[in-house]
């Protein structure tokens, strides 16, 4: 491995270097555009010194005609080099940005529920936005800047050999003393600056849980105990952030220090040439003062080599992660992959289920959810699930639509393994309805289409009709037109709930799931989609998920749930006439409805 690679391996930079192709060309054009800036402000001390020895020394003014001539023309390349550059520097930070953050959006859409229910959605959001910024920022300024100073330095101490080699000896006498503060600083400023980025990951989750959680806040009176959390989280931050200050601060000291130097060097020792020499003398002064920022600038660069070293670990470690459910090679050469589909090779589903021996623990969890179970589920099946809240009523439901795969045993749809088709294939024959329903920023009319985009509007009319959503359409003030805000926090939850119910139906999936999809409703609400059941679950395999026995009375077979497994399976009927714990819970819920009613 060269020392070149060695060095961009060692700031992460070598981990991004994929994510440049598509920009590599402007890149080459930017920083032949810098260093055609940094050349021109080398030359230009040049003029000084041939003004002071030939207009000053010697009185002759011959050359004056060419020499503004050529000295105008070297002040407009030097704009028009630097316009130039910076233009590109700011094309190639936004597509870099784009291109980092459509990578890591499309990775997100790969992985599996496990990974969001770890991870914050602000520890998420920190990645895709603050940490690509810091990325994309560092491929574009920081580059340029980086060409432009290093190439000054290395053009200035190139003319101070040329003009003096002792004096330019003395000047870079300090340059030692540079590397060895460096290597002190490093180690600290790398430590200091990854604890920033995570305190930093942990303040944007809670402002995001403080804006998503503003009803549940106000309604528990919990104000001063979010605040004190977050308090808390500052001051953590601000005690991070002085501490790294106050570390590039000495860092950024010292080095000025050591800078300051060089020009006292040359105030120093230039005095004995300035009586014969002035005009070589004015270069050393001009190139020492020039020296000052770029070698600011450097332990600057430094700081924010480190602290972007942090970004793109924490983007690369992002892009790094593996979902729980994948699709083997074999699968996604013939189907496709979720952001890829091969739609003509999917084969038409039917909607039979079938559990061969299943037993399923969770990622995170060693306790067994499933174990041994198998299960024939055949097409046009009304499965019910049911159980207390907790109990695990979701766990078949998330296997069969390979949220989960079973840690043993197979799932089979059609006759064949799940895993010997592409996830999207069987996502995209599943309707999903939520107990907390989610709509898409936009209008009714938008959210419904995300179920099937080549809808007519005498489906998108016959899908409201069907789960009887036509009133709550009505009432809108623009009707399908009408905008239904970020999640859908402009209608209520029952409206968002009939909503999705019809997003889902229009989309005519082979197989229905309902996750407790009326525990949110009110009451008339939840009647007008009991009353649609029957004509919403024809025609399809349907598991429903209910907390309330009274939903599930006339399904096919019910799955009694409780701890995480399943005790009881049978009709309605029978698991009565078993008098176990079907029979508790039926009976418990009845007794509870009734004292309501009498109450009401």
């Amino acid at each position: 491995m060269t020392e070149k690679t060695t060095h961009l391996k060692y700031f992460g930079i070598g981990k991004i270097l994929p994510f440049l192709r598509h920009v590599r060309k402007l890149i080459v054009i930017m920083v032949v555009f810098g260093l055609v800036s940094s050349v021109t402000d080398i030359i230009l001390p040049l003029y000084q010194r041939y003004a002071l020895d030939c207009f000053v020394g010697l009185g002759t003014f011959d050359t004056l005609p060419a020499f503004l001539i050529a000295y105008i023309l070297t002040i407009l390349v030097a704009a028009g080099s630097n316009y130039i550059s910076c233009a590109l520097a700011t094309i190639i930070e936004m597509r870099v940005n784009r291109q980092l953050r459509q990578t890591g959006f499309n990775h997100l859409q790969t992985l599996s529920f496990s990974y969001f229910n770890q991870n914050s959605v602000g520890y998420i959001h920190a990645r895709l936005m603050s940490d690509t910024s810091r990325i994309g920022s560092l491929v574009s300024w920081t580059l340029v800047d980086c060409v432009w100073r290093v190439s000054y330095l290395v053009g200035a101490v190139a003319v101070m050999v040329t003009l003096n080699p002792s004096l330019a000896a003395m000047v870079l006498s300090i340059l030692p003393l540079l590397v060895i503060l460096f290597s002190i600083f490093q180690k600290k400023l790398i430590r200091v600056n990854r604890e920033v980025r995570e305190v930093n990951s942990r303040i944007t989750g809670n402002f995001n849980e403080g804006i998503t959680g503003a009803k549940t806040i106000k309604s528990l009176a919990i104000e001063e105990k979010m605040e004190n959390r977050f308090t808390e989280e500052t001051d953590n931050m601000r005690t991070k952030s002085v501490q790294a200050s106050r570390l590039r601060g000495l860092f950024a000291g010292t080095m000025n220090f050591a800078s300051s130097v060089a020009l006292a060097i040359v105030l120093w020792k230039g005095g004995y040439i300035a009586v014969d020499q002035i005009g070589t003398f004015s270069v050393f002064m001009s190139y020492a003062q020039g020296m000052m920022e770029p070698l600011r600038w450097l332990v600057d660069i430094v700081s924010d080599l480190i602290t972007t070293q942090v970004n793109i670990e924490r983007f690369t470690n992002l892009l790094a992660v593996k979902s729980d459910v994948t699709d083997t090679p074999e699968v996604i050469e013939k189907y496709g992959d979720t952001l890829n589909p091969k739609k003509e090779n999917w084969e038409p589903l039917k909607g039979d289920i079938a559990f061969r021996n299943v037993t399923f623990r969770y990622p995170d969890g060693e306790e067994t959810v499933l174990e041994h179970f198998s299960l024939d589920i055949p097409f046009g099946t009304h499965l019910a699930i049911v159980g207390e809240t907790g109990a695990g009523k979701s766990t078949l439901a998330n296997l069969v639509c390979r949220f989960y795969e079973p840690t043993e045993g197979q799932l089979l749809i059609d006759g064949r393994d799940a895993r010997e088709r592409s996830q999207l294939w069987l996502h995209d024959s599943i309707g999903y309805v939520l107990q907390t329903p989610h709509l898409f920023s936009g209008t009714v009319r938008e959210n419904l289409l995300m179920g099937n985009p080549e809808a007519t509007e005498e489906q998108i009319l016959s899908a409201i009709r069907t789960v009887s959503a036509e009133e709550v359409i009505a009432h809108l003030e623009k009707g399908l037109d009408t905008d239904v805000g970020e999640g859908g926090d402009l209608l209520s939850t029952g409206e968002k709930q009939l909503i999705s119910f019809a997003r889902a139906i229009l989309a005519d999936p082979r197989i229905l799931i309902l996750d407790e999809a009326t525990a949110s409703v009110d009451t008339m609400t939840e009647a007008k989609i009991q009353a649609a059941m029957e004509s919403v679950t024809a025609g399809r395999t349907s598991i429903m998920i209910a907390h309330r026995l009274s939903t599930v009375r006339n399904a096919d077979l019910i799955l009694v749930v409780r701890n995480g497994r399943i005790v009881e399976q049978g009709t309605h009927r029978e698991l009565l006439e078993m008098g176990g714990y079907y029979h508790e819970l039926y009976t418990r819920q009845y007794e509870e409805e009734a004292t309501a009613r009498i109450l009401a």
